[in-house]
Order: C-alpha cells, then sequence, then structure tokens
C-alpha cells in the first residue's frame, strides 16, 4: 500500500475519470482492510450486508457516478439505504439501514453484519439522517493511482446472466435516433426551483403553468411576460403539513377534472408522528381566480402507514373515467421481504382507484362499483385496489386514444419496467422482476402474472421515470404518433415505444435529458416536458426533424 498523497478531492475525481485504472488491483482493495468496503457490501448478488449489494455495479452506474459515491457519499444517497437514527423510550440510539419491518419489529443493520432488532413499542423516536453511513473520508486513504484501480473494478462488475431473459422484452441493445429530439429549456434558469418533481399546464388558464418542489413542499405558478422573462408565483407552501427527506416529501399533484368550476385539487406526501411513518392523499381548495390555494385547511382523502422511508410511489392521475387513480410502492424494506405489493389487504405495491366525489354520509371516498376486488370474498382484501404487484409506479398515464394506463415501474436489482396496466392485474413483483423469476416466497400457483411491455437492462437505466403516449393531428401525421415516451432518471436517456398487444414492437433511444429526469409533463395541446431535477429546469421535447421507425 502506498502512502496517499496530498491530494484535493478534485484531484482525485479528475484522475480516475482521465485514467483506467487495474479492476485486478482495485479488487485486491475492495478487500482490504483499509477501505473496509467488505463491511458494508457484497458483490456476489445476495444483498445481505448494510450497503447496496454491487454485483451489477458496472451496469447500474457510470464511472462519474462510482467515483461520486466515495467522494461525495452524501450528495445522492441510493433510495433505500438512507440512515435511520432509533431513539427507545429508555433513550438508547441505535443507528443502520432498514432490513426488516414488521407490526412488531424494526431490523436495522449496521457495518459488519451487525444487526439491531427493536421492538416498535420500545420506540420512541424514527428520523432520517441525511448523512449517508458510508464514510466520507475513504478516498484519503488511498493514492489517486489506488482510487482509480478501485473505481476500475467496481466499474468492472457487470451482470453475466443476460442469456436468461426475455429477448423480445428485453433488448439488449436498444438503436438511437440517426436525427434525435432536442430539449430547449422552458422554466427554471432564474427561478432557483428546488428538486421538481411535477410539470403540467395549468387546467384552464392558457400560458400558465404549474409545478411542484418535493422538499419546500410547495406548488407555484409559472408564466413568461412580454420580454420573455420568468415570473414565479406561490400557489401553496405546506412545509409544516410534509415530511421531507431525503426520498420524501410533496410527490403527486392533480386537478380534479371540474377544476375551474369546483376549485378541487389533490395532492401526495409522506407524514411523520413519532416513529409513526404514513402517506396521504390531501384536498384542497383553490381561490375564485384559479391562481392561488384559497387558504382553507386541508381536507384528508386517505391516509395509510407505510413500513419505511422510500418506495412510497407518488403518482395521481384522474383517468378519463373521472376517478382518482393513486400510484403506491411497496415501501419497502428492500426486496420487499414482506411481500407488501401481493398483499391485497395492503395499499402498498399498487395501483389504487377512488370516486372523491362520492362523499355520502360523511365518507372522505367513494369505491367505483366496477372496482375489481369491491365484491371479494375475503373481507381483509381492499376495495380501493385497481391492480397490484408493483415495486415503485413512479410516474403513470392514460392513452388519450384508447384510455391504455401505461406505469412506469421502477426495478430492484435488474430490470427497469414499463407495463400496460388493467383492471384486476397482478404485475408480478416481488415474484417476477421484468420476465424474470425474482422469488419463490409469495408465489402462488394459481396466480396469473401480466408481464411488461418492456423491461430494461442494468446498462440502460436504473430509474425508471414513466410518461406519455404522443397524440398528434390526424392533418399534421407525425411518425411519433402513438409512440410512448418515457426515460430514466439516472442514465438521462429518453426512449420511444411501440406495442403490439402489450408486446414490445419497436423502442429506440430518441435523446438524452441534460439533467436527471425525474417526470414528464404536456399540455393541452399535446406537448411533452421534461423535470430536471437536480438543476431546476423545465424542457419542452422538440421533436422536429426527428424521425421514430
Amino acid at each position: 500500500m502506498t502512502t496517499p498523497n496530498i491530494a484535493s478531492v478534485e484531484d482525485y475525481r479528475k484522475h480516475a475519470m482521465s485514467r483506467n485504472g487495474d479492476p485486478v488491483l482495485g479488487e485486491k482493495l475492495f478487500s482490504a482492510k483499509v477501505t473496509q468496503c467488505t463491511l458494508c457490501h457484497t458483490t456476489d448478488g445476495n444483498g445481505r450486508m448494510a450497503g447496496p449489494d454491487l454485483a451489477a455495479a458496472g451496469d447500474k452506474f457510470s464511472r462519474a457516478d462510482l467515483i461520486q459515491s466515495i467522494l461525495e457519499p452524501s450528495a445522492n444517497i441510493m433510495t433505500g439505504y438512507s440512515l435511520s437514527v432509533i431513539k427507545t423510550k429508555d433513550n438508547e440510539v441505535f443507528s443502520g439501514i432498514i432490513k426488516h419491518s414488521s407490526a412488531e419489529q424494526l431490523v436495522i443493520a449496521g457495518p459488519g453484519d451487525i444487526r439491531h432488532r427493536l421492538a416498535k413499542s420500545d420506540i420512541k423516536d424514527h428520523s432520517t439522517s441525511p448523512v449517508s453511513m458510508m464514510p466520507s473520508n475513504l478516498y484519503a486513504t488511498l493514492s489517486k493511482d489506488e482510487f482509480s484501480n478501485l473505481i476500475a473494478y467496481l466499474e468492472n462488475l457487470k451482470d453475466k446472466s443476460s442469456t436468461e431473459r426475455n429477448t423480445q422484452g428485453t433488448p439488449a441493445e436498444i438503436e438511437r435516433l440517426a436525427a434525435p429530439i432536442k430539449l430547449t429549456p422552458l422554466f427554471g434558469q432564474s427561478l432557483g426551483l428546488q428538486k421538481p418533481v411535477w410539470f403540467g399546464e395549468h387546467p384552464s388558464i392558457k400560458n400558465l403553468f404549474v409545478v411542484l418542489e418535493k422538499s419546500r413542499a410547495r406548488i407555484s405558478i409559472l408564466e413568461k411576460d412580454d420580454d420573455g422573462r420568468e415570473i414565479r408565483s406561490t400557489f401553496l407552501e405546506i412545509p409544516e403539513e410534509v415530511y421531507v427527506t431525503n426520498d420524501e416529501g410533496l410527490l403527486g399533484l392533480a386537478f380534479h377534472p371540474n377544476f375551474s368550476e369546483n376549485r378541487r385539487y389533490y395532492f401526495m406526501h409522506e407524514i411523520k408522528d413519532g416513529p409513526r411513518r404514513g402517506m396521504m392523499i390531501g384536498e384542497r381548495i383553490a381561490n375564485e381566480n384559479l391562481l392561488k390555494d384559497s387558504g382553507n385547511p386541508t381536507r384528508q382523502v386517505l391516509e395509510f402507514e407505510v413500513a419505511t422511508q422510500f418506495h412510497h410511489g407518488g403518482g395521481l392521475e384522474f383517468g378519463p373515467d373521472g376517478f382518482l387513480y393513486i400510484g403506491v410502492g411497496d415501501g419497502g424494506p428492500q426486496e420487499d421481504p414482506h411481500g407488501h405489493a401481493q398483499d391485497l389487504s395492503d395499499y402498498s405495491g399498487k395501483l389504487l382507484r377512488i370516486d372523491v366525489d362520492d362523499q355520502k354520509g360523511g365518507k372522505s371516498y367513494g369505491i367505483p362499483r366496477d372496482n375489481p376486488f369491491i365484491d371479494h370474498e375475503n373481507h381483509e382484501v381492499l376495495p380501493e385496489i385497481f391492480a397490484y404487484g408493483l415495486r415503485q409506479p413512479w410516474r403513470f398515464s392514460f392513452d388519450p386514444a384508447n384510455g391504455e394506463l401505461w406505469v412506469g415501474d421502477v426495478g430492484q436489482n435488474r430490470f427497469e419496467e414499463i407495463a400496460i396496466v388493467r383492471a384486476g392485474e397482478n404485475h408480478g413483483w416481488n415474484v417476477y422482476e421484468g420476465f424474470e423469476l425474482f422469488s419463490t416466497r409469495y408465489r402462488k400457483e394459481k396466480n396469473e402474472y401480466t408481464p411488461p411491455v418492456v423491461s430494461f437492462r442494468r446498462k440502460h437505466g436504473v430509474s425508471i421515470t414513466g410518461g406519455y403516449v404522443i397524440r398528434t393531428d390526424t392533418d399534421k401525421p407525425s411518425s411519433f404518433d402513438g409512440v410512448y415516451i418515457c426515460a430514466d432518471y439516472q442514465s438521462r436517456r429518453i426512449w420511444g415505444i411501440r406495442h403490439e398487444n402489450r408486446k414490445l414492437k419497436t423502442i429506440r433511444e430518441i435523446g438524452t435529458c441534460p439533467d436527471r429526469l425525474v417526470s414528464f409533463g404536456q399540455d393541452r395541446s399535446g406537448n411533452i416536458y421534461a423535470v430536471g431535477y437536480n438543476q431546476g429546469i423545465i424542457y419542452q421535447l422538440d421533436f422536429e426533424g426527428a424521425v421514430f421507425k
């Protein structure tokens, strides 16, 4: 082991980006006592330690991402691996990563396969730290060359089981368009938007747009004056109602189809009361000019508990039937060990459908009569469920031409999924991930599992962002008509998909977003927008000159 040179973080970054290290030497460093990597990470796919398994790290992350994860471990903590800090009623404090959560017990893991098993009845407070469990100065124990070797080893860890994957729905390569689409900044260059996660046109006023900032718990109206200058005005700001951490905050927004008349709109966010965590769908009323919230208190529409601080979903959409659809993630921990997504008595891992206009007898909502489980023989089955077996439905939308419900479902270890979902279907998680068997623990032989339209390999992306189907005027035919647009948050790639009977027909990489693409938006004219999460810029997608074939 050489003595590390005195160098800055930026020196290490530049050196590792410009030099191809030796993965063989890097593997020795990974197992060495000086780095202590094996105290928290495995590389064989079993994920038994506190940190993420790195079996396919080279497929999941770029070199720049791997470098940042070591140099700045708290800058972008991987979902599901935030550090939990537990304080008991006896004032003992435990910290680690949640590995197991049940109604009675919480199990958190620390470095070196340490496990703390805590009775939930003994927990006084449960908070999430913004600081990663990974040491922030690990790089300083290595020379710049050694650091580059370690990065080379991680970059060389790739999935070797591609022959087992479905060849039609899981393409090995995705062809790029000869002339990709363009992304033009529309809003955000002078607004300082912070972690925007939703964007769309104002439902009833032309030339006005709406943006939702997750961590600020703020909804804003955006417009441009005659000179093209950006103007932001606050529509609603409720930080006192929203629990905010690395993965939590204000997540989804939907305006009532009759918003211009009843002024009602809906949002989804986390709540926290001591050790208890939950999700809440709230309803509020806009003022008479529809440009600001009325100030009346939030009406709670639906609330339910969640196991951990991640995979809560966040999508809200009114369907063509006028009912509110709600996307809910499996709630964690990683790999859904409790089978939430397969449990019809649990809200997690589902698409829900409710009637917000049915408030007879003081009810907060009603159940549509054609919901698939409304008359189930097992009375524990939740009648709100429309479909299940989803891991983390992050953004979904309806095709305006035929009502097909497209869902972007974030994967676990190997695949990201795009699915078309219909009433009563089981989309497989955690029995299946993509087209491949993931676990037999909650598998039932009589169950039918609906596969996705497409599953993306890890080399293509690690966190899917659902989008929209393009529909163009018949008098202005476009090669993109009927193409579903989606993207990957991490790789920033944008794809176009065609299907036939829910089987992948054509897929193309149509462009790249300048920022991590967390959400899409669409206006009444069918224009599509991309939401940049880190830089807070909203882009308009320009299809002029691009041909989908």
